[in-house]
């Protein structure tokens, strides 16, 4: 276990906030969140039994939804993830009772009775007030398949498909407008090579079409897993920029790094492991960095996003839990990994514009864990709180050099931070403090800015494997902070270990 912090002396970084441009602006879409068929995310988690006594409408479970629209969850992924490309849409609409069961093969091999299925869904994104982000299924799938479902759910013409809908309860289209055309098409959506699964995708996008009755179709090309710069690079050549609207990537934090053997456990961690973690984290910024260069070279009017619509830390499961469930804790590493990833897209949102973290409910590194009638927030979910503050603000780009975080004989940044401009004016600045034992004193420099007062809420605690619990549920948690002080033209402010901190200048 890490040990309690101590604060130490540290000399005194110097940070400038720009005046940045007008026009780069953090898209709300960065906050975005991911819902896969996957353990207890839907069913037991947003989807529940009808006797269970917890606040409902229908099987939705409200207290979860009540959660995710206090932080303004912009969009919602959904069926997938990896069963996206299994799942058949016609399956999951008509009368629960006759609807076929299915068996989830890529996760615990469970049987679904396909009870949630796209009304559900989209009654959901309507509880949280949030844009639904579908994945076609193109690994298992047909064209027609597709087409099928966006005509079912955008059209309002007299077709047997809309005379269905309105059948099946939704008078109105929904106007789905983000589409995601196959997901990790180079792995589970298919072991495709990058060039098969450009012309696949055009095929599929020639047939995914606009209807007069709702918005323009978002198309999303399935993009690369990690590093993977030639899947990007045949993507941006082969695919003619109006046949996408954005580009995703994958990219997950693993404690250990390592896909086989154990990924590294979710609590109970050294110092060491938690380093490895950060370290691992901050990769990200170099993997955006690589594939935005590359879309540069076809796409120089930055036209179409960089979606990282998968993202998180990925631990092994909880002892005793189900594998293929993928149920894991969540601690303060977790929250600082969260608030470190959120500031690197924050600070690329030229080119990204929109991420989901996986997952929402009781998978990955959740916003909310549940235990039958008991819910509790996670770390990440209170980082997600704090930030939400940056959705559609102007990125104020920073300057300065960080102070080293120092383990053994290697060394991290310890500082990362972002910033943004609300319409109202109110400046955001968001920073984390990686390091275990010395806070940070910065020294911040705001030319342009106009403020009289700053205020600010910090998320730390003893150690970085603390954790909440059912029975414990605010052992990590948010508190106001006024270690910020206005000096002269300057802002000084001392950023305690282990925390991600948000201040607020007016």
């Amino acid at each position: 276990m890490v040990s309690p912090l101590t604060v130490g002396a540290q000399g005194t970084t110097s940070v400038t906030v720009q005046p940045g441009d007008p026009k780069v602006v953090i898209s709300k879409h960065i906050y975005g969140h991911f819902a896969e068929h996957l353990g207890r995310c839907i069913y037991d988690g947003f989807w529940v039994d009808e006797k269970l006594n917890v606040p409902k409408q229908g099987r939705i479970r409200m207290d979860i939804v009540e959660a995710l629209r206090k932080i303004k969850v912009p969009n919602l992924r959904w069926p997938g993830g990896c069963f996206a490309d299994t799942y058949h849409w016609r399956d999951g609409v008509g009368p629960t009772a006759q609807r076929p069961k299915m068996l989830n093969m890529w996760w615990g091999n469970n049987l679904e009775d396909n009870s949630f299925g796209t009304h559900e869904f989209l009654e959901l994104c309507k509880l949280l007030n949030t844009e639904p982000y579908l994945a076609a299924n193109v690994g298992s799938g047909t064209v027609q398949e597709m087409a099928g479902w966006m005509e079912y759910l955008n059209s309002n013409d007299d077709t047997p498909l809309v005379l269905e809908r309105r059948k099946n309860g939704h008078s109105a289209p929904y106007g789905v407008s983000w589409w995601g055309i196959g997901n990790e098409s180079w792995g589970c959506g298919g072991n495709m090579t990058a060039e098969y699964y450009t012309d696949v995708y055009k095929r599929y996008a020639t047939f995914a079409h606009n209807y007069p009755a709702s918005p323009p179709l978002k198309k999303i090309v399935s993009g690369a897993n990690g590093d993977d710069a030639h899947w990007t690079e045949t993507c941006m050549k082969n695919i003619p920029l109006n046949q996408m609207w954005g580009l995703t990537l994958h990219q997950y934090t693993l404690p250990t790094g390592s896909w086989t053997g154990s990924k590294g456990k979710a609590t109970g961690f050294t110092e060491q492991e938690y380093f490895n973690t950060m370290r691992n984290c901050l990769k990200m910024e170099a993997v955006v960095t690589k594939h935005a260069a590359i879309m540069d070279k076809y796409d120089k009017d930055k036209k179409v996003a960089l979606l990282v619509d998968e993202w998180g830390v990925w631990t092994d499961v909880e002892p005793g839990t189900n594998p293929g469930f993928l149920y894991q804790q969540n601690s303060l590493r977790d929250a600082l990994v969260a608030g470190t990833t959120l500031n690197i897209f924050n600070n690329h949102a030229d080119r990204v514009r929109g991420a989901n973290l996986a997952q929402a409910v009781n998978v990955l590194q959740a916003l909310v864990l549940t235990d039958k009638e008991k819910m509790l927030l996670t770390p990440t979910y209170h980082v997600f709180d704090l930030y939400q503050v940056h959705q559609d603000a102007q990125l104020l780009p920073l300057q300065f050099q960080s102070p080293d975080y120092v383990l053994g004989g290697e060394k991290l940044p310890a500082l990362n931070a972002s910033a943004s401009r609300a319409a109202n004016g109110t400046v955001h600045i968001s920073l984390v403090n990686l390091d275990t034992k010395k806070a940070q004193k910065l020294e911040t420099a705001l030319p342009g800015v106009s403020w009289k007062t700053v205020s600010g809420r910090i998320l730390t605690s003893r150690s970085v494997s603390d954790y909440n619990t059912f029975d414990k549920p605010n052992t990590v948690q948010l508190a106001s902070f006024s270690g910020a002080r206005k000096r002269g033209d300057k802002l000084s402010v001392e950023v305690p270990p282990q925390s991600v901190l948000v201040l607020e200048l007016k």
